[in-house]
């Protein structure tokens, strides 16, 4: 009986463990006790934690003499809601009220800035369309608008594969309001692009484990010394004041240790991951070119994320009919998988209902061979010989 193959090409959802996170969590386990403890067993487990942060901050470019605070959470969303929150409401910043985000941002980002609006914070929204942060845009709120609190901007959107111009766009608002706080989604771009805290200027980084080969469970928040220095964020979680008081819960040591452990693998070899991605990249284009599909390739674009049109099938339909060859991608965020409704990044870029309904993302990692893409490429033709639309 011939096996199933199993090509894994949605790594934006998550990734699998690689063997650098498995030994970080192996040398974990046998260190069980509480970081928080006094004791020899608890000093060795927070000897874990300490080599961790400081293998993410070195990921995130922090020398040892420039400061900052990496606090680590349960997750992305997390480490994004203590930013969010975290400094909406601290004292200092309640005079001005107005949060500046795109319209493309990942669910923990829209959600939480929903919640704050109906606290009475505002919302502005710049336009994502085509791929491209409109700075147009941007310009005429910083021309124009209020006093601004923060700005949440996310460097590489999840579905798309977009990567937006923050660098430029927190430049130009700490030109316009020096105190207004920036924070940046990295998570879809951490160890898959190349930038640091420096070269990024936000004040608030959010970084996701199961992203990069560590478990899932396991997030962080970059928390640059200014930021901290004039109270411009609050704790968000509070009980026990792990964390130096920042995010109370006992530590996760075993997955806290698997992401430094994954995060300072792949940065000494980010530079061999980058060009072997860069390559899926354009092997992919070329395999799936003769095909009557539609690549969804945005202005400025990363290399692990390829979106994809299909016009006569839609993205349900074909998500069964190549899993049942062994062949995983998916049709948008994995954390609004369930939802029903149109993706709104979709329809910000610029894609109609009924072509983000066609939709697939598909994502690589270094792990991601050509002969995946080949696989994929027969199957989608195949798919498009046979299926039809579903009413």
């Amino acid at each position: 009986m011939t096996q199933q193959p199993c090509i894994y090409l949605d790594n934006s959802a998550t990734t699998p463990l690689s063997s650098a996170a498995k030994a970080a969590m192996l040398e974990a386990m046998e260190q069980y006790g509480n970081p928080s403890s006094l004791h020899t067993m608890g000093q060795e487990a927070e000897t874990l934690l300490r080599r961790a942060r400081e293998q993410v901050l070195a990921a995130l470019g922090v020398r040892p003499r420039q400061g900052g605070t990496l606090i680590f959470t349960s997750c992305g969303t997390e480490a994004t809601s203590l930013a969010l929150f975290g400094c909406a409401y601290a004292k200092e910043r309640r005079t001005a009220r107005h949060i500046l985000i795109t319209d493309s941002e990942h669910p923990s980002v829209t959600k939480a800035a929903e919640r704050l609006e109906a606290d009475g914070f505002s919302v502005i929204k710049i336009s994502t369309k085509g791929g491209g942060l409109d700075l147009a845009q941007l310009d005429d709120f910083l021309a124009n608008g209020p006093d601004l609190l923060m700005a949440s901007l996310m460097l590489v959107n999840n579905e798309t594969g977009a990567r937006y111009e923050v660098e430029e766009a927190f430049r130009r608002i700490k030109a316009r309001y020096p105190e207004a706080v920036t924070h940046c989604d990295a998570v879809q771009g951490f160890l898959k692009i190349p930038f640091t805290v420096s070269s990024l200027g936000a004040d608030l980084i959010t970084v996701s484990g199961h992203k990069l080969h560590a478990p899932k469970g396991v997030g962080a928040l970059y928390v640059s010394p200014e930021l901290i220095k004039k109270k411009k964020i609050i704790p968000f979680l509070v009980g026990g004041g792990q964390e130096n008081g920042w995010r109370s819960g006992t530590e996760n040591v075993i997955g806290i240790a698997a992401f430094g452990g994954a995060a300072a693998d792949i940065h000494g070899r980010r530079k061999a991951i980058e060009e072997h991605l860069k390559e899926l990249y354009a092997y992919a284009e070329e395999q799936l070119a003769p095909l009557e599909l539609r690549i969804n390739r945005p202005i400025r674009h990363v290399s692990h994320i390829l979106h994809l049109t299909l016009p006569h099938i839609k993205s349900e339909t074909a998500l069964h009919f190549l899993s049942s060859k062994g062949i995983y991608v998916s049709s948008g965020s994995a954390c609004s998988a369930h939802s029903r409704k149109t993706s709104s990044v979709l329809l910000a870029y610029g894609l109609t209902e009924q072509e983000a309904d066609c939709s697939l993302r598909i994502s690589f990692s270094e792990y991601t061979k050509k002969e995946d893409i080949d696989a994929l490429a027969e199957a989608l033709a195949e798919a498009l010989h046979r299926l039809v639309r579903i009413k």
